[in-house]
């Protein structure tokens, strides 16, 4: 890799279609940038934020995000799956994460504020520890999938079989049980 990028603020960027060059980004920040089908393979972003920034169908092989923050992002089909897991720690606030895949991915101890997961793959994941705050989960993919200690109090609209999924000490709310118990068609009152 070349000299890393190191605390830059990096404003209203169209790297739309564009390869990334193979690079260190070390405590930047991302806003209004447009990233939709580019390549970010094997770039490296340790500690940095994006901020109202599109990745619409953003090719991400062997990317790193170590401590990375998203914010209010649209982020619709990635494949994070084919990210580099080593160190992988994210975080997302208000992002629309429709149709993304993480499957196979672990994801432990990650957390989704108040996004939109529909029709988002999980399955076999590892999600040990995530907190699903506020999310809408509709069609989202549940499959041998690791939920233990995954908190889903205030996650919507999910749909999950405890027979294909561990979720030893997963927190919910009286009233989002019936997303576990879907598969019954129970007229529960």
């Amino acid at each position: 890799m070349n000299d890393p990028i190191i605390d830059q603020v990096i404003k209203a960027q169209n790297f739309s279609g564009q390869k990334l060059p193979s690079k260190e980004y070390d405590n930047c920040t991302f806003v209004n940038c447009d990233l939709s089908n580019s390549d970010m393979s094997v770039v490296t972003f340790l500690e940095c934020r994006f901020e109202n920034c599109n990745f619409g169908t953003t090719m991400m092989k062997e990317t790193s995000f170590q401590e990375v923050i998203f914010i209010e992002c649209k982020m619709l089909g990635l494949d994070f799956s084919n990210c580099n897991d080593f160190m992988f720690s994210v975080e997302f606030n208000t992002c629309n994460l429709e149709y993304a895949s993480f499957s196979g991915f672990i994801l432990k101890n990650t957390t989704f504020n108040n996004c939109i997961l529909k029709e988002i793959d999980f399955t076999s994941a590892n999600l040990t520890g995530s907190i699903f705050n506020e999310c809408d989960l509709l069609n989202a993919v549940f499959d041998n999938t690791i939920l233990e200690k995954v908190d889903f109090s205030t996650a919507d609209n999910f749909t999950i079989d405890p027979e294909f999924n561990k979720l030893k000490k997963a927190k919910f709310k009286k009233s989002n049980l019936l997303g576990l118990l879907s598969k019954y068609d129970l007229d529960v009152k």
